[in-house]
């Protein structure tokens, strides 16, 4: 049994002196310390200081591109800092997509993180949530590919996808402006014949805007002398990227996109209708200089919503601690009202990323759900703003499936 001062559910109020009940890694029951102490009389209790809540779900990042966090502070914008991964890509080996993976996961434990939707490069990096334990989805990417060269390396990918664990894979198809129309589509029919998630980039970049529109700026330049042959070239579709995602079935309640920053009123409805929730990582977004997300938009709205960090060739950290400050400021900037705010962010961070990731056993505390936890040593008067301001640094423990993998003081 677990107690503290405060219990956060999530989907339900706060309880103080809040307890809950674990057998095999899974939640039996949660209520006061005196109902379960009086229910389970022989249950074992650690006590802890501050707010018990969910493991935190980071809803957009690339773990196995830790060792690229050098990018992060070289000061080039988006076109110069992009061309910088394909030698760093070629150049990784198979160890170090691991290793990289590996340190991500430290990384996410140490700050309350206990799964995420990671978009892997490198194959050896598939595995590494499912082999760590955790609950997120690892969507194996796919990039820069026009019809031929698709034909080229599909036979490979997808006998990646056959080796890979049994759970907690899906398929990344990277965005618009780096895959043929008919290669996106081919990724959307490949995740539901096999029945697994999608995560494509989407409307991150004011380029891939026009890219999308009519076959014009940066990507189009880069696709050109890159012998990239993308049938947006030839005069755009006319369409947003997100309704080109749409018009090639990548949109859906089994998929999520990352950013949604050039997201009007249109293509907020459309994610909405198709049911598809979306990755904020603002802390990203400045760094490249991609815009801002309309998050005051998507809060009014009821668009479903998770936090991600991005890399770390992109953000300064993995920490959604920090990330979270970073949308409320943007939140704010935009008009968006401070009452439920903070706990719309804390949600945002637990529940919005599960249900980004189409999981119905993290990201809250009730009976069934798995026993993914973590204590932040913050006030206990007003759990939700707490957490968003002061939870920085005070992640005091995380727990996977009931088993501590992360206590302050102890690394």
């Amino acid at each position: 049994m677990h107690s503290a001062a405060v219990l956060l559910p999530i989907t339900s109020a706060p309880i103080t002196d809040g307890a809950l009940a674990v057998q095999d890694g899974h939640i039996l029951a949660v209520g006061s310390r005196a109902e379960l102490v009086a229910a389970y009389p022989q249950a074992g209790q650690t006590r802890w200081d501050g707010v018990l809540m969910p493991g935190l779900v980071n809803a957009h990042t690339h773990l196995n591109y830790c060792h690229t966090a050098h990018l992060y502070d070289n000061g080039k914008p988006f076109p110069e800092w992009i061309q910088d991964m394909p030698p760093i890509i070629a150049a990784t080996t198979p160890e170090q997509w691991r290793a990289s993976a590996e340190q991500g996961i430290a990384s996410m434990l140490a700050t309350g993180t206990t799964a995420a939707a990671d978009v892997v490069t490198g194959a050896a990096a598939l595995s590494a949530q499912f082999d760590a334990g955790l609950a997120g989805v690892s969507y194996f990417e796919v990039v820069l590919a026009d019809g031929p060269r698709w034909a080229e390396i599909r036979p490979a990918f997808l006998a990646t996808l056959d080796a890979a664990p049994p759970s907690g894979i899906g398929i990344s198809p990277h965005s618009p402006y780096t895959l043929d129309t008919s290669v996106l589509a081919d990724l959307a029919n490949i995740a539901r014949d096999r029945g697994i998630r999608l995560h494509p980039h989407g409307a991150e970049q004011s380029d891939e805007v026009a890219f999308v529109a009519d076959g014009t700026g940066m990507f189009a330049d880069w696709a050109t002398i890159g012998g990239l042959g993308l049938a947006l070239l030839h005069g755009g579709s006319g369409r947003t990227p997100i309704a080109e995602l749409d018009s090639v079935r990548l949109l859906g309640a089994d998929s999520h996109i990352a950013h949604g920053v050039h997201a009007d009123a249109a293509d907020r409805a459309l994610l909405r209708e198709r049911g598809t929730a979306v990755a904020l990582c603002p802390r990203s977004n400045e760094r490249l200089d991609c815009g801002q997300a309309p998050v005051a938009a998507y809060r009014a709205e009821g668009n479903a919503v998770g936090i991600g960090t991005d890399s770390l060739s992109s953000s300064p950290s993995l920490d959604l601690l920090e990330e979270v400050r970073a949308v409320r400021a943007l939140a704010l900037s935009q008009g968006s009202t401070e009452g439920g705010l903070d706990r719309w962010l804390v949600e945002a961070m637990t529940l919005g990323g599960a249900i980004a990731l189409g999981r119905n056993d993290i990201g809250r505390l009730e009976p069934g759900c798995r026993a993914d936890l973590t204590v932040v040593d913050v006030a206990a008067d007003d759990p939700y703003a707490a957490i968003v301001a002061d939870g920085v640094g005070r992640c005091l423990a995380t727990l996977v499936a009931g088993d501590l993998r992360y206590a302050s003081g102890t690394g």
